[in-house]
Order: C-alpha cells, then sequence, then structure tokens
C-alpha cells in the first residue's frame, strides 16, 4: 500500500467508516459519471460490510487503521497518484452529477482546489436535520475572512477536487474531521487557485448515521485553526496578543503612575507590579512573534521550492 498507485487522469478518493448503507450507490453513480476515472475506498476500521460492498461494486479497497478521517486522507494523498484527485464522503450525500464542475477547473489548469458549495444555493439548509452544523459552519468561514482576508461559500465540505500538486506537497496535520478546515486554510494561505461550485445537497437516507460529533468535534476544529494561525501567520497573531497585554497594562499602569506624579507615593505597589508585569508580556509577545515569523517564512521558501520541484516533475512525467 506504500507504493504510488501508477498514473491516473481522475482518481475518486471516499473516505469511509461504517457506511455499508450507502456506499454501493456511490460508487455505481460515480461510475457512472466518470466511467474512465479510478474509485478508491479506504475504510477507516468499519465494523460493517463497506469493505466487501466496495470491492463488489469494483472500487479499489484499502484499509486505514489509524482512526480519523485526517488519518485516512493523508494515506490517499500518500498512495495514489493522478491528475485530479476528487474527494467525497461514502454517505451520498454528494451528488456525482457534480464531479465533472469540481474536475474540469482541475484538468483545464484553471483551478488548484474546487469546492462542493452546498451553502449558495441554500439546499444545506434545507436538507440539514443536524442542529448547529450550518451555526458552526459559518462561524469557521467568518473566522476564516478574518484572519485571512477570505470568504469561502463553505468550509466544511466534503466534496473537493485536488490537483497533483497541490495534493502532493501538503502536509496534513490533522487526524480527524479538521482536516476540510486544514485544507481550506492551506489553500488560502498558500495562495492556490480556489473555485467554489455550487451543488445541490442531499441529508444521509435512513439508516445512515453522521460519525461528526457537533460539539467535541467543533472544538477540534475551533483550535486546528488557533493553531495554523499561529504557525501560518504568527506575527499576525501575537501582535494581537501583544496589543491585549498593551492595552491591559496601560489601563492598570496609568492611573498608578499620575498618582506618583502628583504625590511621589506609589500606594498601589501590586497593581504597579501586574502592570509592569504585562508590559513585559507584550513585548515578549512581540518578539516571539518576530522570531516565529523568521522561521514561518524559511519554512514558506522551502515549500514553494518544493512545489516547483513537484511542477517540474510532473511536466516531465508529460502532462499537457
Amino acid at each position: 500500500m506504500g507504493a504510488l498507485d501508477s498514473h491516473a487522469r481522475i482518481a475518486v478518493l471516499i473516505p469511509c467508516y461504517n457506511e455499508a448503507p450507502t456506499i454501493a450507490k456511490v460508487i455505481d453513480d460515480f461510475r457512472r459519471v466518470l466511467p474512465d476515472a479510478s474509485i478508491y475506498v479506504y475504510d477507516n476500521n468499519s465494523r460493517d460490510d463497506t469493505s466487501a460492498i466496495a470491492r463488489a461494486h469494483g472500487a479499489i479497497v484499502r484499509h486505514e487503521a489509524r482512526q480519523g478521517k485526517g488519518n485516512v486522507v493523508r494515506q490517499m494523498f500518500r498512495d495514489i497518484d493522478a491528475e485530479c484527485y476528487l474527494m467525497v464522503d461514502g454517505d451520498d450525500t454528494y451528488p456525482a452529477e457534480a464531479a465533472r464542475a469540481l474536475c474540469d477547473p482541475i484538468l483545464d489548469g484553471s483551478a488548484d482546489m474546487t469546492v462542493g458549495d452546498r451553502l449558495s444555493n441554500g439546499t444545506y439548509g434545507k436538507e440539514n436535520k443536524r442542529a448547529f452544523h450550518n451555526f458552526g459552519n459559518n462561524l469557521v468561514r467568518r473566522m476564516i475572512k478574518l484572519i485571512y482576508g477570505y470568504s469561502f461559500e463553505d468550509v466544511m465540505t466534503g466534496y473537493r477536487a485536488f490537483s497533483r500538486v497541490f495534493v502532493k506537497t501538503f502536509p496534513v496535520l490533522s487526524d480527524g474531521f479538521q482536516i476540510e478546515t486544514e485544507l481550506s486554510i492551506h489553500a488560502v494561505d498558500r495562495h492556490w487557485r480556489i473555485v467554489d461550485v455550487p451543488i445541490a445537497y442531499r441529508d444521509r437516507p435512513e439508516g445512515s448515521v453522521s460519525k461528526l460529533s457537533t460539539v467535541s468535534d467543533g472544538i477540534k476544529v475551533l483550535a486546528t485553526i488557533g493553531s495554523l494561525f499561529k504557525n501560518y501567520r504568527p506575527m499576525k497573531l501575537f501582535t494581537l496578543v501583544a496589543l491585549v497585554f498593551l492595552a491591559l497594562g496601560l489601563w492598570l499602569g496609568i492611573p498608578v503612575v499620575v498618582e506618583f506624579l502628583h504625590t511621589g507615593l506609589v500606594p498601589r505597589f501590586p497593581t504597579a507590579i501586574l502592570a509592569a508585569s504585562l508590559i513585559f508580556l507584550c513585548g515578549l509577545s512581540f518578539a516571539t512573534g518576530l522570531i516565529l515569523d523568521s522561521v514561518a517564512k524559511v519554512e514558506r521558501k522551502q515549500w514553494e521550492l518544493a512545489v516547483y520541484r513537484e511542477m517540474d516533475r510532473e511536466g516531465r512525467g508529460g502532462r499537457a
């Protein structure tokens, strides 16, 4: 499983965990729409017949023992070699009919990642019956807009397509459902070309159960945003932290200084110590941001060179 597969034009990647009720239809639908594509099902320790059903319907079935969608995506990206990678969940909520619209911008070189947008046409709001999922998606969208200045229509969608260079230079850090957020932030921060493709979302059919925990997975997504903010934009993050310390230090310290100027005394000595400590933390935070920003710039240069090497390799492979 560790070796790369022979080069395919389109690879359909389906991460699965207990999707026996739907996986046959998903495979058949994508085989009908993309008859020349290679369809991969990665079974993530399913306790039902997901693997057997997928194999019976002609998919290439593999197993990933490390639990979590991020772990599955990491192994998929390592194993498979293709010009276009189409990733879709195995729960039959995403229409195979939109596959061409997602893949074509990748294949014609006009996009590096396409995103199956469930939100802008309102279908997700109508079909999704799980409380707070819409709220969570919108919260993540606003946070990415605030931090990175890019407004995704749909951040948490599991229906996306990627170019080969995007996949082979993407460092998967997440283990679970945070992977969609990580993909989105990486694409924005690294200035990949992104195209939103509106799709008609449908809710899970009867008998199919969501594996996403609204609260625990939501907390993990927010933690991922914070972690990637630190990794990708440390100067911005630690400058904000420094400003908070500065504001608190001045708020506590200015009255003490004014009182000292008028009386020559410092009667609120603990407050003065606290204010001085906050100003010190302000300087320390700013210095930390400067150091980490230098590290991030070096890492970004190394990543850019890795992209050039991968593009050169792809060109030598004969891609038009």
